[in-house]
């Protein structure tokens, strides 16, 4: 019989071996002895599983996709194939500040999901890194989700956790979302009337030429696609939030 798995955390990963190892060494420490990492590999063509196979905890568990699909449908993946009670989603690109699974945990008694701030290195931050959460806003939902919208209420997948029951919810994430399923998970959390915000860093998240998250302000026709994409969120997730519900 498979032993308890209490924690999963849900990795990423694509073309990543220049940073994985150092970031999965400051998550295990994190991890109990039953708990498990599911690194999903999207077909990366630079090492990257040989270099998770090489720090040979056990506790790794490395997927590989049969062919290339995003980030989002790589993270789906890595949520829908983990066993624990609460899921960590984990860039591969980043690393974990000591007492973050501690903290982050202690908010998940009571809501279905948290996010803390990040602590941005490595290149000089941009216009949407300066953005951070208050703890005060964590019962404004109505708020945040127009926050969402709008722009102004940026959450981070890097900083994020959750109940492995709120993948009711969650998922699955919608065929044409091809970036901000983090925005779309605060999205679900916020109109389910649970989610706690972390003022204090739980993550050093590293900024360089590669990063997904645009460091300036994009063009007008980019921002406009993007407010339709988060008002169709919006009206799939208020559908959802309704059969629920029922």
């Amino acid at each position: 019989m498979r032993n308890h798995v209490r924690i999963s955390v849900c990795l990423a990963a694509y073309n990543g071996s220049a940073y994985i190892e150092e970031q999965l060494r400051s998550i295990l420490p994190e991890l109990g002895d039953t708990d498990e990492v599911i690194v999903v590999d999207d077909c990366s063509s630079d090492g990257t599983e040989t270099v998770v196979k090489d720090v040979g905890d056990p506790r790794i568990r490395l997927l590989r996709n049969e062919q290339n699909l995003g980030q989002v449908k790589t993270f789906e993946r890595a949520l829908r194939e983990a066993t624990g009670d609460f899921l960590f989603l984990s860039d591969q690109d980043d690393v974990w500040l000591p007492g973050r699974v501690d903290r982050m945990l202690k908010a998940l008694q009571e809501d279905m999901v948290v996010v803390s701030n990040c602590r941005h290195f490595g290149a000089a931050p941009g216009r949407f890194h300066q953005i951070r959460l208050r703890a005060a806003d964590s019962s404004r939902h109505a708020a945040n989700v127009l926050g969402i919208v709008v722009g102004y209420r940026l959450h981070w997948g890097c900083a994020m956790a959750m109940r492995a029951d709120f993948l009711n919810q969650a998922l699955p994430f919608p065929g044409y979302l091809r970036e901000s399923h983090d925005q779309w998970l605060a999205m679900a959390g916020n109109l389910a009337g649970s989610i706690r915000y972390l003022e204090e860093d739980t993550v050093l998240h590293r900024l360089h030429g590669d990063n997904l998250t645009p460091d300036k302000v994009r063009g007008l026709p980019a921002i406009l696609k993007a407010r339709i994409a988060f008002l169709t969120n919006l009206m799939i997730l208020l559908g959802r939030t309704r059969l629920r519900r029922s």
